[in-house]
């Protein structure tokens, strides 16, 4: 009842064969039939079978060597490429157009292929007739193998020389005689972007109609100081992806940086930038801009589109998706922390506020344990059987200077009133703080097998040579205890949970701080204090000084 698949690759398994989808079973005597879903019901018991390379891929196998063989041949050069008939073009074409061919037969034909275009001038229109752009990408969207380092600096060739098609248009100016554009000529009279900041508006306006009536007529209806100017920020947005792409620039060797949305669809430029004239509109609302903020808008939407393009999406929709989520407050705060983490941090300014800040940062956390300590817990007693368990809860009184403890029958509510606490240890009788294995408590045998019991105990060492044993219900307790004893005692709180506060604490502070100094790049060195100005003096014929 196992698939057939499976029972060859375990077969194949068994005598450490690989690539098991190669495989097929057939008989071994007569005429030697191979088994397949539907015959394998006509097996009968007793009968023998052969692990054989399977029909398909001994073709593909042979194929693959035949065009091998062929390529290696037409290498010497004995017979020229120009005597290639238009049928074995076709034949070869037919392999790469395949949907699903097998890669050892693609990778040999386009091989060949390239060797026609390389060798022939005449071949190369031919093979443009059988083989397009859109039919070699459609191969690249197959699995999931990783892009290795070639192939990945090949797209990104192909991306730069696709987007330098525009560099024509990019680099045209409108003629301002054209009658039919006297006025709107001189806003494309600028290069780059020249027309094709115009081929982007109109592909928008046919394509796109309702998006572009609805960025019109929504910004036609604002107040005249909040308007967004369409046509004014679909020329510098051109502009800025002309920038970001590198368009008419050559490619760099050893440049492997490729976008995959731009081999998803036929009009990849124009759908980048309608969705980037979307993304300007939304801005320019969210920051309540007006005509004098458009450098600044535009500063914010390069680093949206940065931004998202780094995350590689795959397709036009992802692409929205990541923008959706990089609006102008997500802006900001990703500003604020990139700022924060990176060489100001390091400056004599920031580090001169950091320790400023921690005495009090430190001081807060004190006050927030020994609260906690105030307000009491409930502990466990750990007895020889777990039925003699009981509790019992301590807390520390309200002026600091003594440890409130006392047995109680039942984990109690809330807090627990000092009436009920009939034990107590004054503070300034506690010698130390003793945790884990030094716990007078924790030296059983017995004990030291409960290592979760281990980590959460500490103990209270006081004159005369007494101690208070505990065992915390958990690790934040344990933290909040120990803790707030060390600082009682005047000693430094070390627990996993006060560095944890200390690094939060300091951090949301200093951005707090720092909030004012949006766009300000914080010197190394404080500015020269300046000459003290100069004193005038006039004397009156009095004697009198006037300054």
């Amino acid at each position: 009842k196992r698939p057939l698949s499976s029972i060859i690759r375990e077969v194949c398994d068994g005598w450490s064969l690989s690539g098991a989808e190669q495989f097929a079973l057939r008989y071994a005597d007569g005429p030697q039939l191979y088994i397949t879903e539907q015959s394998r019901g006509d097996i009968k018991n007793g009968t023998i079978l052969r692990l054989a390379i399977s029909p398909v891929s001994w073709f593909s196998s042979m194929l693959a060597f035949t065009l091998t063989a062929f390529l290696e041949l037409m290498d010497h050069g004995i017979v020229s490429w120009d005597l290639i008939s238009i049928s074995f073009i076709k034949q070869i074409a037919g392999y790469v157009n395949q949907p699903m061919v097998d890669v050892s037969i693609l990778q040999r034909s386009l091989a060949i292929l390239e060797s026609m275009v390389l060798n022939s001038h005449s071949l190369y229109h031919r093979v443009a007739q059988e083989i397009t752009v859109g039919q070699l990408i459609g191969h690249l969207q197959v699995g999931n193998r990783p892009i290795k380092a070639e192939m990945a600096h090949q797209l990104y060739v192909l991306q730069v020389l696709t987007f330098n098609l525009l560099e024509e248009r990019m680099m045209t100016k409108m003629d301002p005689n054209d009658q039919n554009h006297v006025n709107p000529a001189m806003d494309f009279t600028q290069t780059p972007p020249g027309m094709l900041a115009l081929d982007n508006m109109l592909y928008l306006a046919k394509v796109h109609q309702d998006t572009y009536i609805r960025i019109v007529l929504e910004n036609s209806s604002r107040e005249d100081k909040h308007e967004c100017p369409f046509g004014r920020c679909a020329i510098e947005l051109t502009r800025t992806l002309c920038e970001i792409l590198q368009v008419g620039e050559l490619p760099n060797e050893g440049c492997n940086d490729y976008h995959p949305m731009f081999f998803t669809h036929d009009r990849a430029w124009e759908e980048f930038f309608c969705v980037c004239i979307q993304l300007l509109n939304k801005t320019w609302k969210e920051m309540r801009a007006t005509s004098e903020d458009f450098n600044k808008v535009m500063q914010v939407v390069r680093e949206q589109i940065t931004r998202a393009l780094a995350m590689k999406p795959s397709s036009i929709d992802q692409l929205k998706n990541k923008l959706r989520g990089l609006n102008y407050s997500e802006i900001l705060r990703l500003r604020q922390s990139e700022r924060m983490s990176q060489d100001d941090l390091h400056s004599p300014p920031i580090i001169e506020l950091r320790e400023r800040i921690l005495p009090e940062i430190l001081e807060l956390i004190k006050q927030q344990r020994l609260n906690r300590l105030c307000e009491g817990s409930c502990f466990r007693k750990l007895g020889n059987r777990r039925r003699q368990e009981k509790f019992w809860f301590c807390r520390l009184s309200l002026n600091h200077k003594v440890l409130h403890y006392g047995d109680l029958d039942e984990s109690p509510q809330g807090e627990v009133p000092f009436e009920l606490l009939s034990d107590k240890i004054p503070v300034s009788d506690i010698k130390s703080v003793l945790t884990g294995k030094d716990c007078p408590h924790m030296k059983e045998k017995s004990a030291l097998k409960q290592n979760k019991v281990l980590e959460l105990a500490f103990s209270v060492l006081y004159d005369p040579d007494e101690t208070l044993n505990f065992v915390a219900p958990n690790k934040y307790e344990y933290c909040i205890w120990t803790d707030g004893l060390c600082a009682l005692l005047g000693r430094e709180m070390g627990s996993d949970l006060t560095r944890s506060d200390l690094d939060t604490l300091i951090s949301m502070e200093m951005k707090l701080r720092l909030l004012d100094l949006e766009n300000i790049t914080i010197p190394e060195a404080p500015p020269p204090v300046p000459k003290e100005p100069i004193r005038h003096f006039r004397f009156s014929i009095c004697g009198q000084t006037e300054f």
